[in-house]
């Protein structure tokens, strides 16, 4: 299996970008450069192995460290941690190229950034900080978040993942579901609930007695990123693993915010990848005489597609500049999450559309965004509850509460 996972793609990635309101004219020459180096990195490191990754369900754990070495992890990160210091823009791009390489490469980078690194920078102990963050930066360490359970998805505050002071330890008991990352992840960050019922963040790491990741197989999407659980039967969790600076629920929101906005300029990226695809697609088959890009319809298709992508741009470009400036809320960030994965959904099936019979295969890779696309509209709030945070800001009635 290894080798054919490893079968490398004769076509040629000549992605350069879809920009048609020259909005590369927001961006600072370092956001434009940090863009194109991520970009030739997805066009030799994922690009010409991606569908055979997807086909065979097959996690590269060698992109970990490619992953390090190209900045990838904890981009909006001090330098002094192993972070790339960027703003959030540049954050963005990164996500919105590696995502359109594929969904699952994004999901193995934004849980390592957003959810594992960002809470541990922010929650963490100067001692904690030194320790992991370095070593989650350079990929030497691969980490994993759990928040999700069997029976508390869009209700956290549900949980039954629980721990005990023990007096020189703490013992953790719970379980996780639709973890990425945690089959390899050297450590989880795991959010679970002390004998007060106040949620916690605390470092687990593998080795620990009673601690497992059994992996999800049979996946029909993100097939090339690794997914599973976290189960917890009694493991003895140092006190120094505990992250001091915050508890509450509103720890978690805060790494979801972080990851929902990488999330935002992803879904661009796959949306971008789909769009130019049927373009091309669509000046080369030729049906009734002449290119099936000369027919109203697919003109219309294509039209719509690149005024989405455009908006879902201007979206987040916003949204990013308001990160920056320190003014983004959690509805900012519900909106562009939301928005613009749904563009992107709807444009892998139009483009599948244009793409006919020759759409469902590996050839192109529609297909295979399309799939992974509907389960980025479900995970990190689903499509639905987004509506509601919107809703709830708009009339101030929580819609979501009994």
């Amino acid at each position: 299996m290894e080798a054919v996972a490893q079968r490398k793609s004769l076509k040629q990635d000549t992605f350069e970008g879809v920009d048609f309101l020259d909005l590369d004219d927001l961006l600072t020459e370092e956001q434009k450069l940090i863009r194109s180096s991520i970009r030739d990195f997805v066009k030799k490191e994922i690009s010409p192995y991606i569908e055979d990754w997807a086909q065979n369900a097959h996690f590269p754990y060698e992109i970990v460290r490619k992953f390090g070495e190209v900045g990838a992890f904890g981009p909006q990160l001090p330098e002094e941690y192993g972070g790339g210091g960027l703003d959030y823009i540049s954050y963005g791009l990164i996500m919105q190229e590696i995502e359109r390489g594929d969904s699952g490469m994004r999901s193995t980078a934004s849980v390592q950034g957003s959810l594992v690194m960002y809470p541990i920078y922010k929650f963490g102990s100067e001692e904690q900080r030194r320790k992991y963050l370095p070593k989650l930066a350079s990929g030497e360490y691969l980490g994993c978040f759990g928040l999700t359970e069997p029976d508390h998805g869009s209700n956290p505050s549900g949980m039954v993942t629980n721990f005990k002071d023990m007096g020189d330890h703490y013992l953790l008991n719970g379980a996780k579901m639709w973890i990425s990352n945690s089959p390899k992840a050297d450590i989880a960050v795991v959010w679970a609930k002390n004998e007060e019922g106040r949620i916690h963040g605390l470092i687990v790491e593998r080795g620990m007695e009673g601690f497992s990741t059994p992996e999800t197989h049979s996946k029909w999407s993100l097939r090339a990123s690794c997914t599973g659980e976290l189960v917890f039967d009694n493991v003895k969790v140092p006190k120094e693993n505990l992250l001091p600076g915050k508890s509450g629920l509103g720890a978690p929101m805060m790494c979801l915010d972080s990851a929902r906005f990488g999330i935002a300029w992803g879904a661009i990226g796959a949306a971008m990848d789909c769009y130019e695809s049927a373009r091309k697609y669509a000046a080369e088959r030729i049906q009734f005489g002449k290119p099936i890009g000369g027919f109203q319809l697919t003109q219309k298709k294509l039209a719509e597609m690149l005024t989405e992508i455009t908006k879902a741009q201007l979206l987040a470009w916003k949204v990013g500049k308001m990160m920056n400036e320190g003014t983004a809320k959690t509805v900012h960030i519900s909106m562009a999450k939301r928005n613009n994965v749904e563009m992107a959904l709807n444009i892998a099936r139009e483009a599948r559309q244009i793409h006919g019979g020759m759409g469902i295969t590996g050839e192109y890779p529609i297909m295979r965004h399309m799939m992974n696309l509907e389960s980025v509209i479900t995970y990190e709030g689903t499509h639905d509850i987004h509506l509601l945070i919107l809703g709830n800001e708009i009339t101030g009635i929580p819609a979501f509460k009994g």
